[in-house]
């Protein structure tokens, strides 16, 4: 329940601080100082525990004027949650602060799902206000991050833990939790303690409570070495992503992240198993070790039209010279017909009037056709600009990369019976646009839900 705080939820003076309050505290304000001077504004993640309670405290005391609003998370876990929200809100209006309130909108059981919609959440705040999250991490949560990830054989990206390069900033994490108590104690911050943490349901608890207390006892330099582990793995991550975008072509669209396998099949296993968790993850992948195994071994021995799974729902196609990571395409029904117009929705595609240059996206025709969209047929054939004879829309598909899973799911524009448009493959020859026919360009763009 509340700690070192009265009924009345005001701060409880009844404890004197103890020796050293005054320097943690001092350490704590420097570190949300320097935060704040950098960057954008600030979302400040605020559970109502006490780490989070001080970060707030903290920037409110050194910069208020750089926080976009204190955002606070209920998880849906049961009146704990509940009071903790309140007395976010309660102590950021004390502080002068915006407030922002979430709640968990479908029933959360393990860390990671709680973890994913409180992200979400975090992050949809952040964008509406142009502004940068920051959280209560400290040392400990690194170590205890550390010394998980290394439990499960993680690579570089993984033992990297909380220094990893992010959009979250973390100005606590160089502090130890211990400090943090300080700090609270001598700012007399109120807080509530989460009945979670001590829940050895959790593996993170056990490894908090039980795990890393042993292993420091038997090893006391425990902790310096994953720090220095820690440190070894960003630098890594941080080669790893300038050597990507230096040396590997990668493309992102309609949903799937192509890579250029060119780029890839000289190097050796070792090297590819450092590269793809680094890749996948600019795609919101995280590759376990089976799923980097995996991968690895396509990357090498895989056939032009093949694919596998690598993770829940994410499989690897092979389309000629490139790699596609993209999520396992669900079997539905054909959306059927749909008249072209703007603002005309397709399956997962949408149809909107532009001004835009043309390009593979995007096709000028005429106002007066009849022209639809529909689902590629076999035996469909277009003329397609540059060309002078017809070729087979599955051959056209090839070429682009689209294989035949996703063919079915692919829009194809038609005018009458003459396909006029396959949008991202190819427009038909003059598409069909005639002089003195009045024209609209239409572009397609991939729905993202």
């Amino acid at each position: 329940m509340y700690r070192d705080m009265v009924a009345s939820g005001r701060p409880s003076r009844s404890h004197p601080s103890p020796p050293g309050a005054s320097d943690a505290a001092a350490r704590v304000a420097e570190a949300a100082r320097a935060e704040s001077a950098r960057g954008a504004p600030l979302v400040i993640a605020v559970s109502g525990g006490r780490d989070s309670m001080v970060l707030m405290e903290a920037v409110a005391r050194v910069a208020p004027a750089r926080v976009a609003s204190v955002a606070t998370f209920d998880h849906g876990t049961g009146p704990a949650a509940v009071e903790a929200t309140s007395l976010v809100r309660e102590r950021a209006s004390a502080l002068g602060l915006p407030v922002r309130s979430g709640a968990s909108r479908s029933p959360a059981h393990t860390e990671a799902d709680w973890r994913a919609q409180r992200l979400a959440f975090l992050h949809e705040v952040a964008g509406e206000l142009n502004a940068r999250v920051i959280t209560a991490h400290t040392l400990d949560d690194h170590l205890e991050t550390v010394l998980m990830r290394a439990l499960r054989g993680a690579g570089a990206r993984g033992l990297a833990g909380l220094l990893a390069s992010s959009a979250i900033s973390r100005p606590f994490v160089t502090l130890r939790r211990s400090t943090i108590a300080a700090c609270a104690r001598a700012w007399a911050v109120p807080y509530l303690d989460d009945p979670t943490n001590v829940s050895r349901r959790h593996l993170r608890n056990r490894v908090r409570l039980d795990l890393l207390p042993a292993l420091a006892r038997a090893h006391p330099e425990l902790p310096r070495d994953l720090v220095t582990l820690s440190r070894r793995a960003a630098r890594l991550r941080q080669s790893l992503d300038r050597l990507i975008d230096a040396s590997i072509d990668i493309d992102q669209r309609d949903g799937a992240l192509s890579v250029a396998r060119d780029a890839l099949v000289d190097l050796d296993a070792p090297a590819l198993a450092l590269l793809w968790p680094a890749i996948a993850a600019r795609h919101g992948v995280t590759l376990d070790r089976r799923g980097t195994e995996r991968v690895v071994s396509f990357t090498i021995q895989g056939q032009p039209g093949s694919r596998i799974q690598v993770s829940g729902g994410v499989e690897v196609v092979r389309n000629r010279d490139r790699l596609v990571m993209r999520g396992v395409p669900a079997h539905t029904e054909s959306p059927g017909v749909v008249r072209l117009e703007h603002g005309a929705t397709w399956g997962r595609w949408r149809f909107v009037q532009t001004a835009a240059p043309l390009d593979r996206w995007a096709a000028q025709l005429d106002m007066d056709l009849p022209l639809d969209v529909r689902a590629w047929r076999p035996g469909d054939r277009m003329v397609a600009d540059g060309s002078t004879e017809p070729r087979r829309l599955k051959g056209l598909f090839r070429d682009a990369g689209v294989d035949a899973v996703r063919r079915r799911e692919w829009p194809v524009v038609v005018a009458g019976e003459q396909v006029v448009w396959v949008p991202g493959v190819r427009r038909a020859f003059a598409a069909p646009a005639r002089s003195g026919r009045p024209k609209v360009t239409f572009r397609c763009e991939h729905i993202d839900r």
